[in-house]
C-alpha cells in the first residue's frame, strides 16, 4: 500500500533531482565524490503559513522545480523513496525554463550532458 504525506502549514515535500553520472568530457564521477543535488521537484505542499490570524498560501506548488540550500530540511524515506521536507523559507527560488526537458534527460539511463 502506497503512503501519502501531506506537509503541515508552511512545509514542502521535495524529491531531489539526480545529476548525471558523467561530465561533459566523458569522465564518470563515483558516488563517493558526488554532492547531493540542491535542486528538486515539489511533490506536495502544506496549507500555508499563519500570520496575524490569517493563512497565507505558499508561493510554490506541486511540480515546481526549486533550488534550496545544501543542508536545508530533513531527509525522510517513504515507500523506499528518499524525500526532503523543509520550510518554504529554506527554498531559494523557483527554476523556470527547461525544467521538464532536464528531468527527462536525467531519467535516461547513461545519458550524459552534451
Amino acid at each position: 500500500m502506497a503512503q501519502k504525506l501531506t506537509p503541515l502549514h508552511d512545509r514542502v515535500l521535495i524529491r531531489r533531482v539526480e545529476e548525471a553520472d558523467t561530465v561533459r568530457g566523458g569522465i564518470i564521477i563515483p558516488d563517493t565524490a558526488k554532492e547531493k543535488p540542491q535542486e528538486g521537484v515539489v511533490v506536495a505542499v502544506g496549507t500555508g503559513r499563519h500570520e496575524k490570524g490569517q493563512v497565507i498560501p505558499l508561493a510554490v506548488k506541486d511540480g515546481d522545480r526549486v533550488l534550496f540550500g545544501k543542508y536545508a530540511g530533513s531527509e525522510i524515506k517513504i515507500d523506499g523513496e528518499e524525500l526532503l521536507i523543509l520550510k518554504e523559507e529554506e527554498i531559494f527560488g523557483i527554476l523556470s525554463g527547461s525544467g521538464k526537458s532536464a528531468e527527462r534527460q536525467h531519467e535516461k539511463v547513461g545519458a550524459g550532458r552534451r
